[in-house]
């Protein structure tokens, strides 16, 4: 073969076999933005359209500085604040958004964690101009009320509240009066009386049968549970143990991590465990098992080491159709960062710091706040950082988060 045939062989055999090679996909990066800072104590964020112009606005809480603010988006990620109520004492903190009253716009439903209520807030439509809104009680029963959670639990097509009592132990849900919601008590009945500092509060199907059950931790409990409808007037919920073993859950959801039909649950152990603490300190996601998804065996899955973990949430945040997790730390170092999913979940993850040395962080969600149909990354830290952040999702991602 003469050299130059021979030459000519070989470029188009390195060429072919490049376009022929699989690259990895490029990571996503994120940018970081500051929405607000100077809190008193940063603590409880959601995300909604609350002034119905199209893009997704934010809600926060100054828990020691009385009040509850939104944050009106431009459609870009450029925010206003506004206030939904200030100078109001008794510590807002988590909270939740959905239509109370049936009129199709987004009310504000949150705790009071000092003074042991649950209030909601109503929107007018036109929440830019209000200076406060109309505010309404759900109850002043709930001991340090502390986490919240919307879902029409009697299906009378109503949104009802369940909420966790974390200094009363307990778990309860509100039914919403209807129509005079306005003006009625709600009425409580105890989902959970016994569950030492009563936590997360979150719904899902777990056995499928059709009904909303709900997920629920106590931190001093060590244990991480969802309770069943069970439609019996003697023992309307039923306790069902997904993790008595692992020492100090405190946040996460119910989330199909492995995608084959049924709830499973993605959570955040450790907030204030001893560094040496076997079995904590770690985002881990459970895995429903049982016969066809029914919710009565679980098996944990190590995601990563996390010290100090306090919530765990799941959406495909770079576009591969499976599920990552975002996860915060809490301790005096603190960190949120995320974990990329590598197509099976019961195998390795690859942990990306988003902020480390971000004292306290605690509550994370995410959203398209610029529109651009990739998910972005908002959170709170409290004492030490008080402030709430926005990281933009600038990677190929096109989607939507799962429900």
């Amino acid at each position: 073969m003469k050299p130059c045939c021979f030459f000519a062989l070989l470029v188009c055999l390195v060429l072919t076999a490049v376009a022929d090679e699989k690259p990895d996909d490029p990571p996503i990066t994120f940018s970081e933005h500051l929405i607000a800072d100077k809190y008193g104590y940063a603590f409880g964020v959601a995300a909604a359209d609350l002034d119905g112009d199209g893009d997704l606005d934010l809600t926060s809480c100054d828990t020691r500085g009385d009040a509850l603010y939104w944050f009106e988006n431009d459609g870009k990620g450029a925010f206003q604040r506004h206030f939904i109520q200030q100078g109001e004492t008794g510590w807002f903190e988590r909270h939740a958004i959905g239509d109370i009253n049936g009129d199709k716009l987004p009310d504000v439903v949150v705790v009071k964690n000092l003074d042991s209520h649950v209030v909601w807030f109503e929107n007018s439509g036109q929440p830019a101009k209000d200076k406060n809104w109309k505010r309404h009680v759900v109850t002043t029963d709930l001991k340090r009320a502390y986490d919240v959670a919307l879902v029409d639990l009697n299906g009378d097509g109503r949104l009802d509240v369940a909420a966790s009592a974390w200094a009363g132990n307990h778990i309860a849900w509100f039914a919403n009066p209807g129509p005079d919601a306005s003006n009625q008590a709600w009425k409580k009945e105890l989902i959970d009386g016994d569950l030492a500092e009563s936590r997360t509060i979150r719904v899902a199907d777990f056995n499928g049968d059709g009904k909303p059950d709900i997920l629920s931790t106590g931190r001093l409990a060590n244990l991480t549970a969802w309770y069943e409808q069970t439609g019996m007037p003697n023992q309307p919920w039923k306790r069902h143990v997904i993790d008595d073993k692992s020492p100090q859950p405190v946040h996460g959801e119910p989330i199909d991590m492995d995608q084959d039909g049924d709830a499973d649950v993605v959570m955040g152990l450790g907030m204030l465990a001893a560094p040496d603490q076997a079995e904590t300190s770690q985002v881990v996601w459970y895995e429903n098992v049982g016969q066809k998804g029914n919710g009565e065996t679980w098996v944990k899955h190590v995601i990563g080491a996390l010290p100090y973990g306090f919530e765990a949430i799941a959406a495909d945040l770079d576009g591969d159709r499976d599920l990552d997790v975002v996860a915060t730390g809490w301790g005096g170092a603190g960190q949120i960062g995320w974990y990329e999913n590598s197509g099976d979940p019961k195998s390795a993850w690859k942990q990306h710091l988003l902020k480390n040395k971000w004292p306290r962080a605690n509550q994370p969600i995410v959203a398209d706040l610029d529109g651009d149909k990739r998910l972005d990354i908002i959170a709170t830290a409290e004492g030490g950082s008080n402030e709430l952040r926005w990281w933009r999702n600038a990677g190929a991602s096109s989607v939507t988060r799962p429900k």
